[in-house]
């Protein structure tokens, strides 16, 4: 019998997430293969990647080590279930990555996304609260503009109002403080944000307004990513940690986006000198390659569900994917490739000079904002009067016939270029962005 023939020329059957479906059909954006910095479309050209993928080939493309690890894994051993079994690359991966995590964080719980690891955190921050006799704390509080992810938990938590408005009710017990973007007093800040530290206090007044001894877990992104690179202002995280300590409420810090180098730092924790009392991480963590999350715990919520009879399962909470054979293999190999080229740390080697490239664009036809921070940056567009985000989109398109890939949400362009990025294509990213805008009406 003959195999079937691949239909690849039928673009009708895949429904695309988060795409203008009709529009990409009627001319698609197809990449056919990848290397180091660049993609390769399906016309043949390449394509410098100033988004990392979306946020997640921190190490670049086509990496020898991560390639080798997962081909030799597949070979051996390609699926162990982690209920009530194990495998040596799962407990080898959670004692490597405990070894960068910020002081005090110190188990690991696996998942297969941002998203499944924004929701097995919040659901962890439940039942912490009940297994120590709180279980009225069953609040949970996100922050305007945040992005935690697709499913219910991360999207109730969320405060992207295109990502919610579709979906019901969603999780009853939220509620969310503001977001810290002022445009009026930051714009064109580089680093972080002089103004701001008090919007902190915002929690505050939901705490006021719900009672601390409801309230579970406050969760945020230290950079808000997604919804177009906001930046803390100084002082802002550390109030947040303050009065999330003296109301006995756990801190969540999403960290997808922002973990494994992004800042020059192994975490935005680190940079920031804060230390939640969980973190969630994806992306970075096999460098995009296999999908695969992770919640980052202290010792004391671990040891709360450490009680009762031995033989008796503590937490009734996983995936079927949880630390999948061949995801670990990928994540050892993106950790070896992350320590032998120093890419945990380089942003910060680099983040001077992207930042005096990225604040060059300052003047250009419609921009009225630039943020930066590691290896991370945003340029924010006035929309077109009637039509948001349309200019932004505009640009994502000529960008790509000029061979750049960028990211936009709403008017803002969001980069995030792989770790691995050199200074001569630093210029080439800003250079082809700066042409692209001088041509936008």
């Amino acid at each position: 019998m003959n195999a079937p023939v691949r239909a690849t020329n039928n673009l009708e059957a895949f429904w695309m997430p988060f795409t203008a479906n009709r529009q990409f059909k009627s001319n698609p954006r197809l990449f056919v293969a990848a290397k180091d910095m660049h993609y390769t479309t399906a016309d043949g050209r390449r394509v410098l990647d100033g988004t990392a993928g979306l946020w997640c080939c921190n190490a670049g493309h086509g990496r020898p080590k991560i390639t080798e690890a997962i081909q030799r894994q597949a070979a051996e051993l390609d699926y162990a279930p982690a209920f009530q079994m194990g495998h040596p690359a799962a407990f080898e991966l959670a004692s490597r990555l405990v070894q960068l995590t910020p002081q005090g964080i110190d188990h690991v719980f696996f998942a297969n996304s941002g998203s499944e690891a924004v929701d097995s955190a919040l659901k962890i921050a439940l039942a912490y609260h009940r297994a120590r006799g709180e279980g009225q704390r069953f609040r949970l509080i996100g922050r305007e503009r945040g992005y935690h992810g697709v499913g219910f938990g991360g999207i109730s938590v969320g405060g992207i109002v295109s990502n919610r408005k579709m979906f019901g009710t969603l999780l009853t017990g939220v509620d969310h403080i503001r977001h810290t973007h002022d445009l009026t007093r930051n714009a064109y800040s580089r680093g972080l944000p002089e103004y701001g530290a008090e919007y902190a206090e915002d929690l505050e007044r939901v705490i006021a307004l719900h009672d601390a001894s409801t309230i579970a877990a406050v969760i945020i992104e230290p950079i808000a990513g997604s919804t177009g690179v906001l930046l803390p202002p100084k002082g802002y995280l550390e109030r947040i940690r303050a009065i999330c300590d003296k109301h006995g409420i756990l801190l969540i810090f999403d960290e997808v986006i922002t973990g494994f180098g992004r800042l020059g730092t192994p975490f935005a924790a680190d940079y920031f000198g804060v230390t939640p009392d969980m973190m969630t991480v994806a992306k970075g963590i096999t460098s995009g390659v296999i999908p695969m999350g992770a919640v980052f715990a202290k010792k004391e919520i671990y040891d709360a569900f450490m009680n009762g009879p031995e033989h008796v399962i503590e937490l009734f909470h996983g995936y079927t994917y949880s630390a999948n054979p061949v995801a670990c293999a990928a994540a050892l190999g993106t950790l070896d490739t992350y320590a032998e080229e120093g890419l945990l740390t380089r942003a910060a080697e680099l983040a001077s000079y992207w930042e005096d490239a990225i604040h060059s664009l300052k003047g250009l036809p419609h921009v009225i904002d630039i943020r930066n921070l590691g290896l991370i940056g945003a340029v924010e567009l006035e929309p077109i009067a009637g039509q948001p985000t349309k200019r932004a989109f505009s640009a994502f398109l000529k960008a790509y016939e000029k061979g750049l890939l960028i990211r936009t949400t709403g008017d803002i362009i969001a980069l995030s270029p792989p770790l691995i990025i050199s200074k001569a294509e630093i210029d080439e990213l800003i250079t082809t962005l700066g042409d692209v805008l001088k041509t936008l009406d």
